[in-house]
């Protein structure tokens, strides 16, 4: 077919989608300023609207008023052109108390009573006071000291009678007054290893210096072939960490002035992140966190300052990984001091599943496991220390749903009141109250339209229905949601979740080849859980392709063994997973082809899709992989050394696309562009050197001046035609050819 009557067609059938609307797919409530009440507005089909008042006292839901009776009762008042389902009204507000509303049509205000529905011509009103801001999800997280800490100085002691320095890489003190010869309080400082940053305690006798190492990180370079101005190329060079590269090291020194004595406590080097000290506000201990590099050991150290010992408040240690880089969407850190006791809310997945803990920083021993069970603690929007609360989000507790769905909790620090705030089947969002009593709960699915709820803060009841979106003028188009799909995985017992998408013109009759959407970060989770109009996969529907995405073992957002599938291990991706996926999708639906799987993806995606040729060519034969990291050795330290560990090993090489490049088989395609930022582009261009050496045959397309990405338009169209020639047997048009 020529590629200009196809282009036509495929944008002729994505018209109808693009121009139908869901209704009621949205609330955006206008509280008043008692908490009485609050109204929104529902915009209709064909341009119609409707207002909405909730009564919070009486709980219950209705039209604000008659819109038919208001509409006549403005024509009489003089108002024209008013429809009763086009109420074009301003500044609306409500007064249940006296049963009135306000407002302002056409710049002329009303005052209408809701009983007896008389509507007068009033002044304009006295502006009311500001209505109170919505409380989004993410409420301020509390973490700081009780008072103010004590705020250690780099040079000047407490009492003022000290100043310490830095000379020739060692620590030297000198009285602030007087000609005292100056103090030299350590030795072993010398270049390329010397002391920095020095900190009194707030006694103004003993200090803290961290004698400091280099790093010896290399360098990456990228070529830009072809500037826009013209000219020769251009060589960008930049500093990038590659796994097993020396890091800066930072060794803890500590200091006594009126003994001249240095002790450097046995608390290990600093080799991962700045160390950051926090001092309690009478300066006698100082606390920092420290993972050591390879992430299996997280600890929160303390030091005495007066006497030098040391212990360790938290000392967690994990055969596999401790998740501390990109753990997405907290909203906390795995660390959080409390501000009016001295304790500590700790996230942990040490039982297996990510938890709540509450620390005794005196004993360093747990008080309490907060949350416990079969799900995990998905982000904290908030620790309320006044009433020892925590408000936070979680997946996987409501048995019969999709585990990845986010519901909304509540529960004391000791661990009881755990209070579920939303239980719909679906992924909720929430929208509190001003006075924090009541949320507004929206949740959905890929193959359900959003629902709207209002519910009880205090015992997670629901209050009433709000409202159902509405998709009929959606599905008159021929639109239909993708399907959810579940099957076994690797260990017979485990739920893979991944949704089908079906082209626009699907036949059950016909026999349909698969292309699998791939990315298998361990960082997240993947596959969509909430309600779109859209397709996103359209482009490859519309050619004739059935597209599916799931989450093998190995990502987040699941268990701890889940997740550790991906340890030392990252070419597994989940793959064993995701062929039984494929294969019970088969057994379900006869026009799922499995003798024709292709799959694509980009970064860690683009390792894994190669990485489905090399190690499962009898499943995969057509891959097209954009932006890969192919080589893990290759790419960016604080991600792969969170997941393949330290030091690097042969474990290493085992995942390595480049060093497995003799293994393929099937139909690969590269794209790759020449600036990329993200992933060094000579991962892709030693994949495709190693590939030539084995003399196997590929696609290599080099994007010039491109960054981390697809290849924009142009690799997107080589990728379909590529998909289109190896699974439909399709040859593209000669786009060369003169017309």
């Amino acid at each position: 077919m020529n590629r200009l009557i196809l282009f036509i067609l495929m944008s002729l059938s994505l018209a109808g989608n693009a121009n139908a609307q869901v209704y009621k797919s949205q609330i955006k409530p206008q509280w008043s300023a008692d908490n009485s009440h609050f109204w929104y507005r529902n915009d209709l089909a064909k341009g119609l609207r409707e207002f909405v008042l909730v009564d919070l006292k009486k709980g219950n839901r209705r039209l604000a008023f008659d819109h038919s009776q208001l509409a006549m009762l403005l024509e009489e008042a003089g108002v024209n052109d008013v429809v009763a389902g086009r109420l074009p009204l301003e500044q609306l507000r409500f007064d249940l108390s006296n049963h009135l509303s306000t407002f302002r049509i056409k710049g002329t205000y009303f005052q209408y009573h809701l009983k007896t529905q008389k509507l007068t011509k009033i002044d304009k009103p006295v502006d009311a006071p500001e209505q109170p801001k919505s409380e989004s999800n993410h409420s301020p997280v509390q973490r700081a000291e009780p008072t103010k800490p004590y705020q250690a100085s780099r040079d000047i002691s407490a009492d003022g009678q000290w100043r310490a320095y830095i000379h020739e890489h060692n620590v030297y003190v000198r009285a602030v007054k007087g000609e005292e010869q100056p103090i030299q309080l350590s030795t072993d400082g010398k270049t390329d290893n010397g002391y920095q940053s020095v900190y009194w305690a707030a006694n103004s006798n003993n200090l803290i210096s961290f004698r400091v190492q280099p790093d010896e990180v290399g360098q990456v370079h990228l070529i830009e072939s072809s500037p826009n101005e013209g000219g020769r190329a251009k060589l960008q060079t930049r500093r990038y960490a590659l796994p097993g590269d020396k890091f800066t090291t930072y060794e803890l020194n500590w200091f006594d002035l009126k003994k001249q004595l240095q002790v450097k406590p046995a608390v290990g080097l600093i080799d991962f992140r700045n160390p950051r000290l926090r001092w309690t506000p009478d300066g006698r201990f100082v606390r920092y966190q420290k993972i050591d590099r390879g992430h299996q050991r997280l600890r929160v150290i303390e030091i005495d300052m007066f006497s030098g010992a040391t212990r360790n408040i938290i000392d967690e240690v994990s055969e596999t990984f401790i998740w501390t880089e990109h753990v997405q969407n907290l909203g906390v850190p795995l660390v959080n001091w409390l501000k009016q006791t001295n304790e500590i809310i700790y996230l942990s997945e040490q039982d297996g599943w990510r938890h709540l803990y509450l620390i005794d920083v005196a004993s360093g021993k747990t008080k309490k496991q907060i949350t416990e069970g079969e799900y995990i603690v998905r982000a904290v929007d908030r620790i309320d220390e006044e009433k020892r609360q925590i408000w936070f989000r979680g997946s996987g507790r409501n048995a019969k749903q999709d585990p990845y769905f986010i519901q909304y909790y509540r529960v004391n620090f000791d661990g009881s009141g755990l209070t579920a705030l939303t239980e719909g089947d679906g992924y909720h969002q929430i929208v509190y109250s001003p006075d924090r009593k009541f949320i507004i709960d929206s949740y959905s699915r890929v193959d359900m339209a959003p629902v709207h709820e209002l519910r009880r803060v205090g015992n997670g009841r629901l209050v009433c229905e709000l409202e159902q979106a509405d998709t009929r003028e959606l599905e008159a188009t021929g639109w239909k949601p993708p399907e959810v799909f579940s099957a076994k995985g690797r260990d017979g017992e485990t739920d893979i979740w991944g949704v089908i998408y079906r082209p626009r013109d699907f036949d059950p009759t016909k026999i349909y080849p698969v292309l699998e959407h791939m990315y298998a970060g361990p960082h997240s989770s993947y596959v969509p859980k909430q309600f779109s109009s859209g397709n996103r996969y359209s482009s490859m529907t519309d050619l004739g392709f059935v597209v599916v995405k799931m989450d093998g073992m190995g990502t987040a957002n699941r268990s701890k063994a889940f997740h550790d599938v991906c340890w030392h291990n990252l070419k597994d991706a989940g793959f064993p997973d995701r062929i039984l996926w494929h294969q019970s999708v088969a057994e379900k639906y006869k026009w799922y082809d499995t003798s024709r799987v292709g799959i694509y993806g980009g970064s860690a995606g683009g390792q894994s899709s190669t990485g489905a040729l090399l190690f499962h060519p009898d499943f995969y034969k057509v891959a097209v992989s954009s932006c890969g990291c192919h080589d893990n050795r290759m790419d960016k330290a604080s991600w792969n050394e969170q997941w393949m560990g330290y030091p690097v090993g042969p474990h290493y090489a085992a995942s390595s696309n480049i060093d497995n490049a003799h293994h393929l088989r099937g139909k690969l395609m590269l794209i790759v562009g020449e600036l990329d930022k993200n992933v060094p582009p000579e991962s892709t261009m030693r994949l495709a050197a190693a590939l030539i050496k084995a003399n196997k045959d590929f696609e290599l397309i080099v994007i010039p001046g491109g960054g981390h990405g697809d290849g924009g338009r142009y690799g997107d169209r080589r990728r379909k035609d590529f998909f289109r020639k190896h699974l439909l047997g399709l040859e593209a048009p000669d786009i060369n050819a003169v017309p």
